[in-house]
Parts: structure tokens; C-alpha cells; sequence
């Protein structure tokens, strides 16, 4: 069975990929009402052309009379576009698992466990943009803006181009865009690096990915249509799970054993390491194991769209194929 801390985990790497069902934010106290009769709320019917209007995930126009300056982010993958378009420090707030860059630890949290959002502190805190996502529910959306709170819901990405379109879309709320029309063209610039050296590579190592192997003889690892997935696929790898029936899943030790992977990807946070793995019953028949190819990783790099997917298909490219990248 698997543990507790270790879902937590399989949460936190699913932060970017899955609409949770989760619990509806409350409705607003007295001390929200008050808070509200003593400020201009910032959703109040705009009469002059606004500087941003934009169309958000859930299909609503979203305008801003001007770039947002006091934002509160209610996800890691938008804190981290937000920090690297340099729009660090219109930041006022973070979810729980907002964790990247270092400083952002600084920040307050009003969110717990993902799925209760303290509207009370947020509209205390008077943003004039609450960036949400796909693990937000449109419910929790509601309800900060029926306390007059201005929502963006970002889409979330499927690929690299929705990442960049998810770039332009944060730069031009924040008035970032001049950093974003650099940004773009330079992780662009870095894929097709990639890409030109993996062209003649006739070879594509199996990876397996390890989300949770509390239980080796059945542990989670990841399905098709995960970033990891992708990643591993532009990184000229196939993934041990693309034939699982879900992102996420449990893989037999038989069935791991038959894909018989040539590496290993487990996660750092968790310590594991290629003698843990190698104690495994059954596990050292595997060619990562024989190889010594259990490598530790940081799974945030591969889990949320944000342009250290980038920096996750470098350093994946030159861990399988070494001999074009040295």
C-alpha cells in the first residue's frame, strides 16, 4: 500500500497536469465584507479600453485597466513563469507547494493542501490579479469573484507550445513582454539544439520513471500523455509506461522486468538510491540496475510546465545519448 507522504508526492508532480476535485472555497466571513466596503473592488466594470484583455482558460474575457502589480499565484507552475518572466516581485502570495525559485519561500501561503484557498487573507491582501490553473476548480474561481477579486485561470499546457503561448499570456498580464519575446525564441533555440544533435540517433533507451516504489512489487510510475513522457520522448528515450491505461499508474515488478529499462529516473527528494533499488528482490536483473543507471532527479523538472521542462530535455538528452552530446 502506499504511503501517505508518498502521495503527497504523487500530488505535487500531478500539481500541473490534473484537474483535482477539490473543496470549494467558503464563503466570505464578516471580516471579508469589511475588507470589502474599505477597498475599490478590482473586478468593478471597466469604462475605458482596458491595457489587457485576454481570454483565459475557462473561456473569460479578463481585463486589467493596467499590468498587474500585486499578484497572488495559486499554483508552483504560474510562481515560477511569474519569477522568470521578472515579475518576481509584483508577487504577494503562493500556494502551499510554490517552491521555486528559493525566494518565493518568503511569500505567504493561502492555500492548504491544494485544495482550501483563505479567500479572507487573499482579499486582505488586495491583489489586483489571483493567477489560477487547472488544479484550481472553477467553483474556487466563483468564489473569489463574488468577493470582487480579479481570477486569470492559465490553461494548462499539453506541449512546449502551449508553454510558450502560456508565457505570452503571463507577460503581457504583468508587462513582461519584452522578457518573454527573448525568453521565447532562446528555449526554442535550446529544443532545436537538441533535436539537430538526436537526428541520426538510431537508438532509443527505455526509461523508467519511479513516482512512489514504497511497494516494488507494484510501483507507480508514469502513463502516456504526461510531461515526463514527453520529455523523455524529445530527449530520444521511450518511457516504460506509455502502453499503462492511465497518466499515472501502478506497474507489475513482471511487467518492468519484461520492459527491462535502461534507465532508471528516481526521485532525489525522496533519497533513493542505486543500492535501496539494487536490495530490491528480483530488481537485479534489470539492465539500469546491472548498469548503475539509477539517477536520482528532480522531478519538479519534469512535472511542471514551466521553462525547466527546457532544462529537463537538455539534461535527459545528454544522460541517454552521451555520445552526441560530449
Amino acid at each position: 500500500m502506499v504511503n501517505t507522504k508518498r502521495i503527497f508526492l504523487l500530488v505535487g508532480m500531478m500539481i500541473a497536469l490534473l484537474t483535482t476535485q477539490c473543496t470549494a472555497a467558503s464563503q466570505p466571513t464578516a471580516t471579508v465584507k469589511a475588507a470589502l466596503e474599505e477597498q475599490t473592488p478590482t473586478s468593478a466594470p471597466i469604462t475605458a479600453t482596458p491595457a489587457v484583455s485576454l481570454v483565459d482558460g475557462l473561456g473569460r474575457t479578463v481585463e486589467l485597466a493596467a499590468p498587474a502589480q500585486r499578484i497572488v499565484s495559486l499554483a508552483p507552475s504560474n510562481t515560477e513563469i511569474l519569477f522568470e518572466l521578472g515579475a518576481g516581485s509584483q508577487v504577494i502570495a503562493r500556494d502551499d507547494f510554490s517552491d521555486y525559485p528559493e525566494e518565493v519561500k518568503a511569500l505567504p501561503s493561502i492555500t492548504t493542501n491544494l485544495s482550501d484557498i483563505n479567500i479572507e487573507q487573499i482579499v486582505m491582501l488586495k491583489p489586483d490579479l489571483v493567477l489560477a490553473t487547472e488544479i484550481n476548480t472553477p467553483e474556487q474561481v466563483k468564489a473569489l469573484e463574488d468577493v470582487h477579486i480579479t481570477v486569470f485561470y492559465l490553461p494548462n499546457p499539453v506541449n512546449l507550445e502551449g508553454l510558450y503561448e502560456n508565457l505570452e499570456t503571463v507577460a503581457e498580464l504583468t508587462g513582461k513582454q519584452d522578457i518573454a519575446e527573448k525568453m521565447i525564441p532562446s528555449l526554442r533555440n535550446r529544443i532545436q539544439t537538441v533535436e539537430d544533435r538526436l537526428k541520426d540517433v538510431e537508438t532509443s533507451p527505455v526509461v523508467y520513471v519511479e513516482l512512489d516504489g514504497t511497494d516494488p512489487a507494484k510501483p507507480w510510475t508514469t502513463g502516456p500523455g504526461t510531461f515526463q513522457a514527453l520529455i523523455i520522448d524529445m530527449a530520444g528515450g521511450k518511457n516504460a509506461g506509455d502502453e499503462m491505461s492511465s497518466e499515472w499508474a501502478q506497474i507489475s515488478q513482471e511487467e518492468l522486468i519484461v520492459k527491462n529499462p535502461d534507465f532508471m529516473l528516481v526521485d532525489a527528494v525522496w533519497g533513493t538510491t542505486l543500492e535501496q533499488v539494487s536490495q530490491r528482490p528480483g530488481w537485479q536483473v534489470m539492465k539500469a540496475v546491472q548498469n548503475k543507471q539509477v539517477v536520482p532527479m528532480d522531478f519538479n523538472l519534469f512535472s511542471r510546465p514551466t521553462p525547466r521542462l527546457v532544462d529537463a530535455v537538455e539534461m535527459l538528452a545528454k544522460l541517454l545519448h552521451p555520445e552526441v552530446f560530449n
